[in-house]
């Protein structure tokens, strides 16, 4: 039996996303046929080329053709304004940020070689307020990261381009997204894919047709991780449908595993067979056991598939099946990226800050610690979801023989581990093993910002390899972060990033406004403790997020003890996770949003730190409570004690 596993589009562009991996190694260790493919780097790069730019200018000239010049988007004016130097540069430009044609920067960062769309804008508006960014960004020397950033700018250009004159749906990183994000009817989605095929999705059939010749695999499984990979992934099916109806079809993922827990609408199973929640191993190999008559259909784990009822009438069924355990960690085997095009992927530069650029930047394998989060708490979360609950680690020596492997078999030494929070004592002790094992690697995560990381641990931590680390400070009010039932206070934060800071270790903080209660006092001095602690280096980076109730998490559960209304919903027949609420504090968080996320994004490029609070929000806006010097009294009293 072949089992062949794909990625739908679009995840990130310069590293594969790691679930067909993990499974492929499962699989393969089970004495299964596994191979994988990524369709959604392929598709990207098969647009990407001057072919078939030539065709997204046809399309683009048909779909404005009665629009005069001034009534253009600035992306598609340009595009066919500079046709021909696009055409003449993007397959270099490609190449380029696939790292095999390093000698193209010099003539990049002359700003002749490649046209420059409104994406190029954020250069002049930030030269605007701090005179020559790139100049202060990359020096004399920093010849390759320069035109890196360029070269994304460029990519940027053209992705827009597709979006605004071809394809609706096509987007980098959110492929179709808001057809399925917390979308209670799946008629938006059906209606698309009964309707004409778009660009990008005949390509993608093209891809799917290809991997299908080429592997014949009895079994097509499909992860969604992101609403903006449903569209896709319903494409991949119904081509592989079209070719052989038989072929099994089966989906799984992130956000079927959070938003599809609900799901009645039978219209989603002529497309797919099954659909398996939570962690893939077990439902899986189950579904396989099923497949070779080894076990009855009453045996599946956490399965949806279509059933009929006494009347005849078909139903979405699942089967739940708690008499079969999950696969523990340390069973589930290392990720295997054999069959994906590891050489292909881009390094892109999408900002002028070092940490924020890590995400798109280099080929990180990733690989996880533990399953689940060791804390569990924290209000906002999906907390009583499998991928949140359920705390399962392997040993540190068995991460770093895992490690061992995939150096060895992707010759790359940098690693993303992608847990919900980095279980500090594990953290640990893993980092003493990879110095006595003398591995030597670059790794980043997620971790919390809590008392445990004292100055002497994160030094352990850098010595290790740990070049970054995000994590939530949400919001710089103790009174909310107790609401939160985050476990810390803005203080122990301030000391604790300071610490990784100190030792070298980039730090990258997740910020919330919106939260129930919140109000405009809390929200303007949540930006002046941000301000403080970027000013004094505790974090690099950062990114303002606009809460949003989840049915899964103790607020959507229990929306009386945080003083919200939640908004009558609709019935439920796809998918479900948002859910609006009405606040009684009224704060504007629009207003607030806005100017939260200007002044962060001046934050993070070193600029704005003198101008008061006022500065950046459109109206007036009351003035910081906060000590001016809060944090640095804070930092002056780091966490020495590694009892601490």
């Amino acid at each position: 039996m072949t089992v062949l596993l794909m990625t739908p589009p679009m995840t990130q562009l310069n590293t594969p996303y790691p679930a067909t991996a993990y499974l492929t190694g499962f699989l393969r260790s089970q004495g299964y046929e596994a191979v994988q493919r990524d369709p959604a780097i392929e598709l990207f790069l098969e647009m990407m080329t001057a072919p078939a730019l030539e065709i997204i200018r046809q399309h683009v000239e048909e779909n404005f053709e009665h629009f005069e010049d001034d009534e253009l988007p600035d992306a598609i004016f340009n595009f066919l304004a500079e046709f021909d130097r696009y055409h003449l540069t993007v397959e270099s430009a490609i190449r380029f940020l696939q790292g095999k044609d390093p000698s193209l920067a010099m003539r990049i960062n002359s700003r002749r070689f490649l046209p420059e769309g409104p994406a190029f804008d954020a250069i002049t508006q930030m030269e605007a307020v701090s005179g020559d960014v790139l100049q202060a960004a990359f020096g004399n020397l920093g010849v390759q990261d320069k035109a890196k950033y360029l070269a994304t700018l460029f990519i940027n250009d053209l992705s827009s381009v597709i979006t605004q004159g071809v394809d609706p749906y096509f987007e980098v990183s959110r492929y179709g997204e808001q057809l399925a994000a917390a979308n209670p009817s799946f008629d938006n989605l059906y209606e698309t894919l009964m309707g004409e095929p778009s660009f990008s999705s005949e390509i993608l059939e093209q891809l799917v047709e290809h991997y299908l010749e080429e592997t014949q695999p009895s079994v097509v499984a499909l992860t969604v991780p992101f609403p903006g990979n449903m569209l896709g992934a319903l494409r991949i099916a119904q081509t592989c449908k079209a070719i052989n109806p038989d072929i099994p079809i089966v989906v799984g993922g992130g956000f079927i595993n959070t938003e599809l827990r609900a799901l009645k609408d039978p219209r989603v199973f002529e497309f797919i067979d099954f659909i398996c929640l939570d962690d893939g191993e077990r439902p899986f190999i189950t579904l396989l056991e099923y497949f070779q008559g080894q076990r009855e259909v009453d045996d599946l784990v956490r399965t949806y598939f279509l059933a009929e009822d006494e009347n005849g009438e078909a139903y979405v069924h699942f089967n739940e099946n708690d008499q079969l355990q999950d696969i523990p960690q340390t069973e589930v085997g290392a990720p295997i990226y054999d069959g994906l095009p590891l050489d292909d992927y881009l390094s892109l530069c999408e900002m002028l800050n070092p940490m924020h650029r890590i995400w798109s930047d280099g080929r990180w394998n990733k690989l996880t610690i533990a399953h689940g989060c060791y804390w569990r708490k924290c209000s906002f979360c999906d907390v009583s979801l499998d991928y949140i609950d359920r705390f399962d680690s392997a040993s540190a020596d068995v991460l770093v023989d895992r490690i061992e492997q995939l150096i060895e078999e992707t010759g790359e030494t940098g690693f993303h581990f992608v847990d919900e929070a980095l279980p500090p004592k594990l953290l640990f002790t893993f980092a003493k093993r990879l110095i006595e094992r003398g591995v030597v690697i670059s790794w980043w995560g997620n971790i919390r910002f809590e008392r445990t990381f004292s100055e002497a641990r994160c030094q352990l931590l850098a010595d290790s390899g740990c070049i970054a680390v995000s994590g939530g400070l949400e919001v710089a009010s103790d009174r909310l972060l107790k609401l939160m039932k985050k476990g810390v206070s803005v203080e122990r934060v301030a000391q604790v990033t300071k610490a990784f800071s100190d030792a070298g270790i980039l730090v990258h903080a997740y910020l919330m406004y919106g939260f129930p209660t919140q109000t405009e006092q809390e929200t303007v001095d949540s930006l002046e403790m941000v301000r403080q602690m970027m000013q004094q280096g505790c974090f690099q980076s950062a990114y303002w997020h606009r809460f949003v109730a989840t049915i899964h998490s103790p607020i959507g559960l229990n929306p009386e003890n945080f003083g919200i209304t939640l908004a009558e919903r609709p019935e439920v027949l796809f998918a479900e996770n948002d859910v609006d609420f009405t606040d009684p504090t009224g704060t504007n968080h629009d207003m607030l949003g806005e100017g939260l996320r200007k002044a962060i994004y001046n934050y993070m490029h070193g600029i704005g730190f003198d101008q008061p609070m006022s500065f950046w929000f459109n109206q007036d806006v009351k003035p910081t409570s906060m000590r001016k010097d809060f944090v640095s009294r804070a930092v002056s009293n780091l966490i020495t004690s590694n009892d601490s």
